[in-house]
């Protein structure tokens, strides 16, 4: 599947799309992480809202498999049994939504983004990931956000299984950036030697998307 084929009219899609258009949500001010916890424009909330472009994939541990590919030394397939028997790590983060929630102090398990990419060791060339889920969508990233610190290719979320709704059995989660950024449902991870835009980057969104910045839509 691919973008073209993912829905873009479905109420959700066709909102944000017009909420890229008017600039909907920015408020000019810019904070740090450092100096305030919670980025400009964004409130708390302690539920975790479900977003997506209106298909939940339903991805059975058997059949999964995450790719990575494209510029690395070693491209992998991994099955769910190889990609558990990796090195789990656990991480505390808060997470920033475009659509102006936050939450504070989830609690992740999985696999580091930075142990795969000891295992794949990406090439010099490397640059900037694409991601591509089991529902079709795609989004990009630089590889250093990709290796940031916090990130993970997350399977439990509080101490329980990722469910459905929010990507389970994986997702990526990538704190320190807008949350369409850390994709559901993740198959598949390509190393490039350039940046390329995914699906809310071609529908008007940033190519990187820091909350702090507010980077929510594109500057051109």
């Amino acid at each position: 599947m691919t973008d073209d084929s993912l829905s873009t009219d479905s109420k959700l899609t066709t909102s944000k799309r017009r909420w890229a258009s008017e600039g909907r949500f920015l408020t000019g001010r810019i904070s740090r992480p450092e100096t305030d916890r919670l980025p400009p424009g964004q409130h708390l909330v302690k539920n975790w809202p479900v977003l997506d472009l209106g298909e939940q994939p339903i991805v059975e541990l058997e059949s999964w498999r995450l790719q990575v590919v494209g510029g690395v030394e070693h491209s992998q397939s991994l099955t769910w049994a190889a990609f558990m028997a990796l090195a789990q790590s656990s991480k505390i983060s808060d997470i920033h939504c475009v659509t102006t929630w936050s939450r504070y102090d989830n609690k992740w398990e999985g696999v580091a983004t930075r142990d795969l990419l000891d295992l794949v060791q990406p090439r010099p060339e490397a640059t900037h990931v694409m991601l591509t889920s089991y529902d079709g969508y795609t989004t990009n990233l630089p590889l250093a956000d990709f290796a940031a610190e916090e990130a993970i290719l997350a399977t439990t979320w509080e101490g329980q299984p990722l469910t459905r709704d929010h990507g389970g059995p994986m997702r990526l989660v990538v704190p320190h950036l807008y949350f369409w950024k850390s994709a559901k449902w993740l198959s598949r991870i390509e190393l490039l030697a350039g940046d390329a835009a995914g699906f809310w980057e071609k529908n008007g969104y940033h190519m990187l998307g820091d909350p702090w910045r507010e980077q929510r839509y594109s500057d051109d």
